[in-house]
């Protein structure tokens, strides 16, 4: 019992992390919000590896992971979406907000799926948190013209369709299998991160290293689909 209280007190973290989120993203400190969903993310990952570490599962603590993750990776993206957008679509910006049901449900899915415990069939939503997180924290200036606040939310419509599809994502649990992959993502992650802080020094501003976060799930995205096209062929 004493070993099950420390994986669900790191994903009480998880949870926490996401309701700062949410809070931060109606105070319009949107990189900060991104801050704390990374944070989420942190606790994500090692909820898991400390419970496999202890040996320590529990049907609770598979239901709080998920509890966790829909407050941090379904709903605190999809509000930061929304209070970006705000001031340039109005109330036409909660649009967004359905992109919280549909992590909903791809988490439901994953819960049930026997398919996904060592790669995933659809876009994560940590990945898709991510992706978000780091394009909204870039200066709002950047969209101050309606067509290109109408195409981020085309661009959610998209993340609802890729959180459900049936395309498979790899993941580092299956390194062994896919370590010539996996390795050539992290080397394009690191060109990316590098062109981004770089961007970010030079400009004097911090948001462009941040945007590192939705570079690298764009190239994890397109990366996938190259690969789940050239199996099919």
């Amino acid at each position: 019992m004493t070993k099950r209280i420390i994986p669900d007190t790191i994903t009480s973290c998880n949870l926490l992390c996401g309701c700062i989120a949410v809070f931060l993203a109606t105070q319009d400190a949107f990189s900060w919000a991104f801050v704390f969903i990374l944070a989420g993310a942190f606790f994500d990952f090692f909820d898991g590896l400390s419970a496999r570490a202890l040996n320590a599962p529990s049907p609770i603590g598979v239901e709080l992971d998920s509890l966790a993750d829909n407050i941090t990776f379904g709903l605190a993206p999809s509000m930061l979406l929304f209070c970006y957008l705000r001031p340039i679509l109005g109330w036409w910006a909660g649009l967004a907000l359905i992109m919280a049901a549909f992590s909903a449900l791809r988490l439901a899915k994953f819960n049930v799926d026997e398919r996904q415990h060592e790669s995933f069939i659809g876009l994560a939503t940590p990945a898709n948190a991510i992706f978000w997180g780091g394009l909204c924290s870039m200066p709002i200036s950047i969209i101050a013209y309606d067509w290109i606040a109408w195409t981020l939310i085309g661009l959610s419509f998209v993340s609802c369709w890729l959180l459900n599809a049936e395309i498979p994502f790899f993941s580092f649990k299956s390194f062994k299998k896919e370590k010539l992959i996996i390795i050539c993502f992290l080397i394009g992650c690191l060109i990316l991160i590098g062109f981004c802080v770089a961007k970010a020094i030079t400009t004097k501003h911090i948001e462009f290293a941040l945007f590192s976060g939705t570079a690298c799930i764009l190239w994890y995205v397109l990366l996938n689909i190259l690969l789940a096209v050239a199996k099919r062929n």
